[in-house]
C-alpha cells in the first residue's frame, strides 16, 4: 500500500468511526477518492504523519480558511430571529440549529384523474444570511454545515443528483445513478447520502370521488447508499413500500449505521420500520425504538432526550373585551429514548429541531379554536412555559396553496 493509498482509506476510516464529524465536513470530503473495500488502516499515527507528508497531492475542500460567512451564520451561541417575515427573508436560527431552506408546495393537476404535488425552494445563502427561491429544484437536503446540498431537478425521479455550493449556487459535481430517485437525506456526519428510489412521482396523486388522493400510489423501490468520498453512483438496495401509499423517503440514524423510512402515506404507522445499510430490516437501535417519525426533532443533541408528539392543549381562555376564544398553550411529550417513558413536558405542537439539550425549535399555534388555524416557528425551553418568537405567523389557506415548510439543518 502506497502513502496516497494510506491516505484516503484513513480519511474514510475516521469517517465511518466518528458519529458526527462536525458542521462542514461533508464539503471537506468532497475530493477524496473512494476508498478500496476490505483494506485495512494500518495504524493512525502513521495515517496522521502521511496526511501531513502529502496534504499538496490529497486536498481537503473548505477547511475553513475560506469561510467568510456572517458571524449570525456560523456562531451556534446566537439566536437569529425575524418574528416579523413568513415566510422569512432573512436567517432564522438558534443555537445549533439553523433554518436551511423552505419550500411551498403546489398541486399540478396533470389531468382530469392524475396530478402531483410539486416543490418550491428558498435556500439560505450563507454568505448574506438571506433566503433566495431557486426553482431548478424538486427536492433538496442540505448537509451540515450549510454550504453543500443535494439536489434534484424539476423532473421526478431523477437520474442524477447535483451537490451544490449554497454560496455560489453552482452545482460542483453531477453524481449520475442507474435508478429515479426522488428523495435525498445526508447522514448526520455529513460523509454519505441516502436517496431514496421510486418507480414514478412519490407525489403523485389519483382523484377518487371528487378528492385528490395518494393511497393507491406504492411507488418507492428502495435506496441508494452514497459515499461522497466516491465517484460511483452508489449502491443501490431493493426495499418497496408498504401496502401505504405516497412518498416514503428514507433517513439516518443517529449513529448512521441504519435507516428509517419517513412518512408513508396514509400510514397509521408512527413508529417507523429500521433497515440496516444492506437494506435488511432490522430491530431499531436502542435509543431510537421509542421515537416517531412525524417528528421532526428526534435526539436531543447528547442522546439523552427524545422529542415526542403532542401531549396536551391547555383549554383556551375567553378574552373579556371580544368574547372570542384564545389560543391555548401546547405541549409535547419529553421522554427518555431508552424506555420510552415520559420525562417531561415542553411548549410547542410539533418538535422540529434540538437548539440545545434544553432548548427546541417548535410549531406554536397563534389562534383561537374558532378562528382558522395559523402557527409560527418558537423557541422552547424544557422547564419553562415561556416561548421566543422566531418567525412570523405562518397562513394554512385551505385548499392551496400549502404554507412554507422548513427545512433544518446543523450549522
Amino acid at each position: 500500500m502506497n502513502v496516497e493509498e494510506l491516505v484516503r482509506d484513513s480519511l474514510r476510516e475516521l469517517a465511518v468511526e466518528e458519529a458526527s464529524a462536525g458542521p462542514g465536513f461533508a464539503d471537506r470530503v468532497l475530493a477524496v477518492r473512494r476508498r478500496r473495500r476490505g483494506r485495512r488502516l494500518v495504524s493512525v499515527a502513521a495515517a496522521t504523519a502521511a496526511v501531513l507528508a502529502v496534504s499538496v497531492a490529497v486536498p481537503l475542500l473548505n477547511e475553513g480558511r475560506d469561510d467568510v460567512r456572517p458571524a449570525r451564520v456560523t456562531q451556534q451561541d446566537k439566536v437569529s430571529a425575524h418574528p416579523d417575515q413568513s415566510p422569512p427573508s432573512d436567517l432564522i436560527a438558534a443555537g445549533r440549529s439553523a433554518l436551511a431552506a423552505y419550500y411551498t408546495t403546489e398541486l399540478v393537476a396533470k389531468n382530469k384523474k392524475e396530478a402531483t404535488y410539486e416543490r418550491t425552494y428558498w435556500l439560505l445563502d450563507p454568505d448574506t444570511g438571506k433566503y433566495k427561491k431557486d426553482t431548478r429544484w424538486s427536492f433538496v437536503a442540505v448537509a451540515p454545515g450549510l454550504k453543500t446540498a443535494a439536489v434534484l431537478e424539476r423532473t421526478l425521479p431523477a437520474d442524477r443528483i447535483g451537490l451544490l455550493d449554497l454560496a455560489t449556487g453552482e452545482v460542483e459535481r453531477w453524481i449520475p445513478v442507474g435508478k429515479g430517485v426522488a428523495g435525498l437525506a445526508f447522514s448526520n456526519g455529513g460523509t454519505e447520502l441516502v436517496a431514496t428510489t421510486y418507480s414514478e412521482h412519490p407525489d403523485a396523486l389519483d382523484k377518487s370521488e371528487g378528492e385528490w388522493t395518494s393511497m393507491h400510489r406504492v411507488s418507492r423501490t428502495g435506496f441508494l447508499l452514497l459515499d461522497l468520498a466516491g465517484r460511483g453512483g452508489g449502491i443501490w438496495h431493493r426495499v418497496t413500500s408498504s401496502s401505504a401509499g405516497g412518498r416514503a423517503d428514507f433517513a439516518f440514524t443517529r449513529d448512521d449505521r441504519h435507516l428509517f423510512a419517513v412518512g408513508g402515506g396514509l400510514s397509521t404507522l408512527i413508529r417507523p420500520k429500521f433497515y440496516d445499510l444492506a437494506g435488511k430490516e432490522t430491530a431499531a437501535p436502542a435509543n431510537e425504538k421509542h421515537l416517531r417519525w412525524d417528528v421532526p426533532a428526534r435526539l436531543s443533541p447528547n442522546g439523552k432526550l427524545a422529542a415526542s408528539g403532542l401531549a396536551e392543549v391547555n383549554d383556551p381562555a375567553i378574552a373579556p373585551e371580544s368574547g372570542r376564544t384564545l389560543p391555548g398553550q401546547s405541549y409535547s411529550f419529553i421522554r427518555d429514548p431508552l424506555t420510552g417513558k415520559e420525562i417531561t413536558k415542553v411548549r410547542g405542537a410539533e418538535l422540529l429541531a434540538w437548539v440545545d439539550d434544553q432548548r427546541l425549535i417548535a410549531w406554536e399555534r397563534t389562534t383561537g379554536h374558532d378562528e382558522p388555524y395559523k402557527d409560527r416557528l418558537v423557541l422552547v425551553t424544557i422547564g419553562s412555559s415561556k416561548v421566543v418568537p422566531l418567525s412570523g405567523v405562518r397562513d394554512h389557506p385551505e385548499p392551496d396553496p400549502e404554507p412554507w415548510e422548513p427545512v433544518f439543518a446543523v450549522r
